[in-house]
């Protein structure tokens, strides 16, 4: 199924769930207006892609790759992959942060709320500085090693490597091994900072369900 046909998919649903509850997209009921209510549906909806990707990729997808492909497929998709998965995350965060900020102006906003929106920007920034810092150093350095690991034909086991043999006889690749792991510890860190930063505005959009 190409993305023009999930697409539409989705568009097709959403239309189906405009029919069976007209009361509430373009109503002004409790005092709402219709740009609030879109607002809100908007907020819901990049969160929720946000926090839904961020889960898959950070605890499920990635794990079931690194166990099932040669290590070297493995890097070289996760390079492919990692710069699309922070675009859509920072995308959504940027949009969850201007419409939660627009329903809750600083200034009249409760406390909570001005929590909820420092989290919201926290996962935003961290999401950034993956994109544009640690992924290209990460997947720069990666090519690097990937380069000095085929000299020793290593690389295509999957799951355990033949690396940390390889650089106990090899000082090059042991530094390299050193300088991957710091910059992959970093970028490792703000990616989990970021979902924990979705994961307590959740935790808030929880307590405000009336179900």
């Amino acid at each position: 199924m190409g993305w023009l046909t999930r697409f539409l998919a989705a568009v097709v649903f959403l239309a189906i769930g405009v029919i069976f509850s007209p009361e509430t997209f373009g109503s002004k009921s409790d005092g709402q207006s219709s740009l609030s209510i879109y607002l809100k549906m908007a907020h819901l909806l990049c969160f929720s892609t946000a926090f839904g990707t961020a889960l898959w990729v950070t605890f499920i997808g990635g794990i079931i790759m690194f166990k099932n492909l040669p290590r070297h497929q493995f890097g070289n998709l996760q390079s492919k992959m990692f710069p699309a998965y922070f675009s859509l995350v920072g995308i959504c965060c940027a949009i969850s942060v201007g419409s939660f900020g627009y329903l809750h102006p600083w200034k009249s906003s409760s406390t909570a709320e001005k929590y909820q929106l420092g989290f919201l920007l926290s996962s935003f920034a961290f999401n950034l500085a993956n994109l544009f810092v640690f992924t290209p150093m990460t997947i720069e350095m990666m090519k690097q090693r990937h380069k000095v690991e085929r000299e020793s034909n290593i690389g295509e086991e999957t799951g355990w490597s033949k690396n940390v043999e390889a650089a106990k006889v090899n000082p090059k690749l042991a530094a390299m091994n050193k300088k991957f792991g710091m910059i992959h510890g970093f970028s490792s860190l703000a990616n989990i900072m970021a979902f924990g930063s979705l994961a307590m505005h959740s935790w808030y959009l929880a307590g405000k369900m009336d179900l």
